[in-house]
């Protein structure tokens, strides 16, 4: 580990110049007496860092120093600097080490392409933290100490012993054979088997984790694709799910293709409606879909949807029923 923060603290002098000891304490995620032997260590060894004293004094390496690091292409560096964008580092617990790999990435590029990647990539946004209707993306916190755990006995193939709280339930004791880690919209879930039966633990209901020794039970050569898609559909056929029949403007199709588990079949009636047959997670679900879709959606089967429809029309329509009509605002430029 030593040695990686040692080229990390190289890197953040050559990138950004006299940097002082707090700050890059604060950079590398240890104390300013690390800094220090790090310092001492670097000199040692032939590095040219010196410090220069004084109020806005600091660490500094002598200029023109480089680092023997694998050079990239300027297409290869900007992909790296994309991907490291994204915030499946931040569930997997990978957060430093993307950084610090960032700035490698960086340093790796010729001299002349060093400024046009960095500058390319700013250039560029990788899923925000809020879409266009400004709502927020909550990435969900899982503490490092418990997914880094996780993460070593996923790439050492051990067992792994878990204090899981699953949904309604406190949490609880288990020993699990990881498979592999996935994460989706900046969640991040643990594949695993138990007793030889399919799992997918959620990282953020994980109060506590534990790497045995044991060897897992698990394939050599496994297809995490494959496998995240299986589980995604054994999911969305698990429940209390509902078979809807609709009828729909072709215009609105995408929303309710959007919101439903399934389409089982689908035609076009004389009037250029679709009639279309979906599947939804349970009633609640098949009832607030519709809904959003208003009078360009009708239900018609199963009755008790039509008459659930029917009834919150009705109440709404009795809340805003004697309500003082409002005179229209005359177009402007009118007298």
């Amino acid at each position: 580990m030593r040695a990686d923060r040692l080229v990390s603290l190289v890197l953040l002098l050559r990138h950004r110049g006299r940097l002082s000891a707090t700050t890059l304490a604060r950079e590398l995620e240890v104390s300013t007496r690390t800094v220090l032997r790090d310092i001492e260590a670097l000199s040692a060894a032939g590095v040219p860092v010196y410090a220069e004293r004084g109020r806005h004094g600091g660490f500094a390496l002598l200029p023109g120093f480089q680092t023997e690091l694998t050079g990239l292409n300027h297409d290869e560096a900007l992909a790296l600097l994309i991907a490291g964008s994204r915030r499946g580092a931040q569930a997997f617990g990978l957060g430093s080490a993307l950084a610090s790999a960032m700035l490698k990435v960086v340093d790796a590029l010729p001299e002349g392409q060093r400024d046009t990647a960095a500058g390319a990539a700013r250039r560029l946004l990788i899923d925000p933290e809020i879409d266009l209707l400004s709502r927020r993306v909550a990435a969900e916190e899982v503490p490092d100490a418990i997914v880094a755990e996780v993460r070593r006995a996923v790439f050492a193939g051990h067992k792994l012993r878990i204090h899981y709280a699953a949904s309604g339930q406190a949490p609880r004791w288990r020993t699990v054979d990881p498979i592999g880690l996935v994460t989706v919209r900046d969640q991040g879930y643990l594949l695993a088997t138990r007793s030889g039966e399919d799992r997918t633990y959620r990282l953020s209901r994980l109060r506590a984790a534990e790497e045995l020794p044991e060897p897992a039970e698990r394939p050599d050569r496994v297809d995490l694709g494959r496998t995240w898609q299986e589980r995604s559909t054994r999911f969305r056929a698990g429940g209390d799910q509902v078979a809807v029949e609709v009828r729909v403007d072709p215009a609105r199709r995408d929303q309710l293709v959007s919101t439903a588990l399934a389409v089982l079949a689908e035609e076009t009636d004389e009037d250029g409606r679709l009639r279309m047959e979906v599947t939804f997670q349970d009633a609640r679900h098949a009832e607030w879909a519709l809904w959003q879709l208003a009078a360009d959606a009708e239900a018609v089967a199963p009755p008790w949807l039509r008459v659930s429809l029917r009834d919150r029309a009705e109440a709404i329509t009795a809340r805003y029923a004697g309500e003082t009509k409002v005179k229209p605002s005359p177009p402007d430029g009118a007298g």
